[in-house]
């Protein structure tokens, strides 16, 4: 099952390009914000599953594109990234030690929003394209060979980041930053993915493909992932683990740019880049900087801080 927010954070699901409203058969959910919603169905899922799917087969809906599509998890949590965790297509000899760190909720926006750049001395903007999970369970100190059974659907989610930053909390400022986790454009459940170890993944960013790899290339899977994360904290319904990203692809955001990330599976999510002082980065990859002969980030070329 696809589902999504949409509207007035009306909860849906997604059937082939229509959406239909299920709104109706979670009213019996007390909530004070939409991520409440999609939390108690995902926790209450086996006695859900059944008559939302019978509300999404008895109609056709609408189509999406008459309707507003917003996060899926507007409010998570915790939103745990994986640091370093692909094997660069080869190019790496070994797995990085395993690491993560945090992003704030409020880096969350979904379909057709738009990603803020600061006004903040980076020397380069990035998002990194991953396949995110979203957790269905409580999950605590959870064995690798169980953890996928604490999975409840996974997502397209997109890590932003604002290269160069010094100080003490570097990570912190430079990933957790207001608008810097599109995720959407829905929560595609489990049973729709037969192989999350095998799944292409693909950005575009104005309409070139920039990054494209596969989810077969991770250093540390997805269980041992779940299995490192919940033996420091315990993960809870609705929580999201992005699972990194392969670095080749990687390119500059900037002003104007429309970005476009598609795991396998997970539908299309599209979103827009602005940066209110309009400044220039060259159009290349990593990989073909690399390729250039260069071990430094593409080099800002126009605007405050060039």
């Amino acid at each position: 099952m696809k589902l999504v927010f949409f509207n007035d954070y009306s909860l849906g699901a997604v059937k082939g390009d229509n959406v239909i409203d299920l709104s109706g058969e979670v009213d019996d959910i007390p909530s004070a914000h939409p991520q409440d919603i999609i939390n108690a169905v995902i926790a209450g899922w086996d006695s859900y599953k059944g008559k939302l799917e019978a509300a999404a087969a008895a109609s056709d809906g609408v189509p999406l594109s008459s309707v507003r599509i917003r996060p899926p998890l507007p409010r998570p949590a915790t939103i745990d990234c994986m640091a370093v965790n692909y094997m660069e297509d080869g190019t790496r000899d070994e797995p990085a030690p395993i690491q993560t760190f945090q992003k704030a909720p409020a880096a969350i926006i979904g379909p057709g929003d738009t990603m803020v750049l600061p006004d903040v001395a980076a020397t380069i903007f990035e998002g990194e394209a991953e396949l995110a999970v979203v957790i269905g369970k409580t999950a605590t100190n959870v064995p690798e060979s169980q953890a996928l059974d604490y999975v409840f659907g996974y997502l397209n989610f997109i890590d932003g980041s604002a290269r160069g930053l010094g100080g003490s909390s570097v990570f912190h400022a430079m990933k957790s930053r207001d608008t810097f986790a599109p995720i959407g454009p829905w929560i595609t459940t489990t049973d729709e993915i037969a192989d999350p170890q095998k799944l292409s993944v693909k950005l575009w960013n104005s309409g070139e493909l920039m990054q494209d790899f596969n989810t077969d290339d991770m250093a540390h899977s997805i269980a041992r992932c779940i299995e490192y994360v919940t033996s420091i904290h315990t993960l809870y319904p609705g929580d999201i683990l992005a699972t990194g990203t392969n670095h080749g692809g990687l390119n500059p955001f900037q002003d104007g740019d429309v970005i476009e990330l598609e795991c396998e599976g997970m539908g299309r999510l599209k979103f827009n880049v602005r940066d209110d002082l309009k400044r220039g980065w060259k159009r290349e990859t990593r990989l073909q900087r690399a390729e250039q002969g260069h071990d430094d980030a593409t080099p800002q070329v126009s605007g405050k801080y060039a």
